[in-house]
């Protein structure tokens, strides 16, 4: 369904949000500030936990917030994360998908008819039920009443601490078995993993204001000394570890994904390579797996599945799975050029389910991961770099529509940056002709539709978001700007699903006009204009360098990848055309620069890496923020400049 505005709503209350009426779904009740830490206090008391552990484990799954009511990327709802098999869903985009996730069209895939059967579910995904049990509240309350559901919390802590034999004592440092069961593992090292990050929280002491504006506050308990001998008698396995490539500071093991020959002369389901030696490693791309940790990783280790990625990340406790060596190219980003310079990181969950969000364990597992692998081989920890399978743009004009969106509007660039230890910011003054786009999170709540399956026409329930909407004119009911790529004759969507009119958080553009709380950007080939007060900016300034039309041109071409001239082929490497996207970067426009490239292709085809080929030109280009999607140029076709 299209639509060019969001006025055409399901029933519900109404309020004006920027001159509009939208709707406001039923949402959990709202409480005064201070509730929240009166409700941690009191949950603590009653089921005689340290009210630091409660507030620890709290901060690890959800960081206080209530997100709600929504249930969390692993079904966990509320402050404590209480898991509700009632709320998975059975989706998968590495089965059901367009997206052809090798992006080679010189050697293009056909997925299998098969669909896998669902895994098992774990008991990690089911204790809101025993807190149901041991409270006596209802699972409706526990999954929408933040009170009650940290209640629950607390009962299940206590429940695990007993069925340990340890005490129920004041000492913070004697519940760290209870804490690592609480994760939910079921291997030791990711039991381990949790409990320490949470014990870290404690002992340095965390406070924040939540999503429902509450303020919360742990205190810091420096020298707080961690009994982890109870960690042995939770029975948990020991992951393989020989071979991974992690920081020892978090639970890994392998799982590796077939390397190994089809019928047909075809083969399954990555390529070896050798890395960084032969290319050099660009990107770190991030998914989500529109699914669940146990059926994703049974997908990748299926030879005849024509997708696989390098690791794979749990959300409930932040475990990781590696299945293909940094090395060798995995198949995942859908633009061959993109996978071979990139390293795909798959983050279990969904990027649509009613503003389902993100544990704070995998948030924290991943930053960890990425900083390991970008100071591993030198990847900058910057936006141009470590970017969205969303952000990676189409091989050619004809499979710009088919790419995918994921991880979607609800992953918070912002903090994840700020985990990374490169925390997103500002340079330049008011004047600087470029900006990052950088909303608060929390207050950003933009409209989406789309959200439920069931109802796929309805307003999405107000949740933090990273992006932010773009028009066509300075007013908040002028129509989204279009994409020609995405919607070749009709209008942007104001679907959760569709990123044609939306900037997010880090990206920067090239300013093109400000009026009044009003800030314009190139995007895309036209002036996109988005809201951006002083009293709550959505965009910063940000100086760096931007590229413009060479004087004479009338506009340039914009490409999906780097390839090199036709010059460069050797001998039995057919050449790859260097075909533009249909869309035009016209005279008078700037976009910024992300980074330099020469033209690179990696040849391909067969099981036999020594008939592998790595074709290098001297073809320059610059990569650019064009829209949501970065994007290449030629260097010869352009002028540089700084902001």
């Amino acid at each position: 369904m299209r639509r060019s505005s969001p006025l055409r709503m399901a029933a519900a209350a109404i309020v004006a949000v920027g001159g509009l009426s939208l709707p406001q779904p039923a949402t959990a009740a709202q409480t005064a500030p201070g509730e929240r830490q009166a409700a941690f206090a009191e949950a603590a008391k009653a089921y005689n936990v340290p009210e630091s552990v409660l507030l620890g484990v709290s901060y690890l799954e959800s960081r206080w917030d209530a997100n709600a009511g929504l249930p969390s990327n692993s079904a966990g709802y509320g402050p404590m994360h209480l898991t509700d098999a009632a709320a998975l869903t059975t989706e998968n985009h590495h089965v059901d998908g367009v997206e052809d996730p090798r992006g080679d069209d010189s050697r293009p895939l056909s997925a299998p008819e098969e669909t896998p059967a669902p895994a098992e579910i774990p008991m990690s995904l089911r204790t809101l039920e025993k807190a149901a049990e041991l409270t006596g509240a209802s699972r409706d309350e526990l999954r929408a009443d933040p009170a009650a559901n940290i209640r629950g919390g607390a009962a299940l802590l206590a429940d695990y601490q007993k069925r340990l034999g340890a005490p129920l004592s004041d000492d913070p440092g004697q519940w760290y078995g209870a804490v690592a069961r609480y994760s939910g593992a079921t291997e030791a090292d990711a039991a381990k993993f949790f409990a320490d990050e949470v014990y870290a929280t404690i002992e340095t002491g965390t406070e924040r204001v939540t999503d429902d504006g509450q303020k919360v506050v742990l205190k810091a308990a420096p020298g707080l000394r961690k009994m982890d001998s109870w960690l042995n008698k939770l029975g948990l396995r020991r992951p393989v570890r020989d071979g991974v490539e992690c920081p020892p500071t978090v639970s890994c093991e392998w799982i590796p994904a077939p390397y190994q020959a089809l019928p047909d002369d075809d083969y399954g389901n990555h390529d070896k390579s050798n890395r960084p030696v032969n290319q050099q490693i660009e990107y770190i791309v991030i998914h989500d797996m529109e699914g669940y940790f146990g059926p994703s990783v049974n997908l990748v280790q299926d030879p005849a599945r024509p997708a696989s990625w390098h690791y794979s990340l749990r959300s409930v406790d932040g475990h990781i799975a590696q299945h293909v060596k940094t090395k060798d190219v995995a198949w995942q980003a859908g633009n061959w050029y993109v996978n071979a310079k990139s390293i795909g990181l798959e983050h279990e969950g969904f990027l649509r389910t009613g503003g389902a969000w993100y544990t704070e364990a995998m948030y924290r597992t991943s930053a960890k991961l990425v900083r390991y692998l970008a100071k591993r081989y030198g990847v900058p920890l910057d936006r141009a770099h470590i970017i969205g399978h969303d952000n990676v743009p189409g091989t050619i004009a004809s499979t710009v529509r088919g790419m995918h969106e994921d991880p979607g509007p609800f992953w918070d660039w912002a903090h994840y940056f700020q985990l990374l230890g490169h925390p997103l910011h500002g340079t330049g003054g008011p004047t600087t002709e470029s900006v990052m786009i950088l909303p608060d999170y929390d207050k950003n709540q933009p409209y989406y539709y789309g959200c439920d399956k069931d109802n796929p026409e309805a307003a999405c329930l107000p949740h933090g978001s990273a992006s932010i909407w773009l028009r066509t004119e300075p007013r908040e009911d002028a129509p989204l700007v279009k994409d020609v790529g995405k919607h070749p004759t009709g209008d942007s969507l104001y679907s959760v699903y569709d990123h044609s009119a939306r900037a997010v958080t880090g990206q920067r553009y090239a300013v093109a006009d400000r009026q009044g709380d009003w800030t314009a950007i190139w995007y895309l080939g036209q002036k996109a204009w988005f809201h951006n007060p002083a009293s709550q900016p959505t965009a910063v300034p940000s100086k760096g360098l931007v590229v413009t039309p060479k004087p004479g041109l009338a506009s340039v071409p914009v490409y999906g990848r780097a390839y090199p001239e036709a010059e460069a082929y050797p001998a039995g490497v057919p050449y790859q055309t260097i075909s533009p996207l249909q869309y035009t970067f016209p005279a008078g426009q700037r976009y910024t620069v992300g980074l330099t490239a020469v033209g690179e292709y990696y040849r391909a085809v067969t099981l036999d890496p020594s008939q592998h080929t790595v074709v290098r030109g001297n073809l320059k280009y610059y990569q650019i923020q064009f829209g949501h999607r970065v994007m290449f140029v030629k260097a010869d076709d352009v002028v540089v400049s700084a902001t």
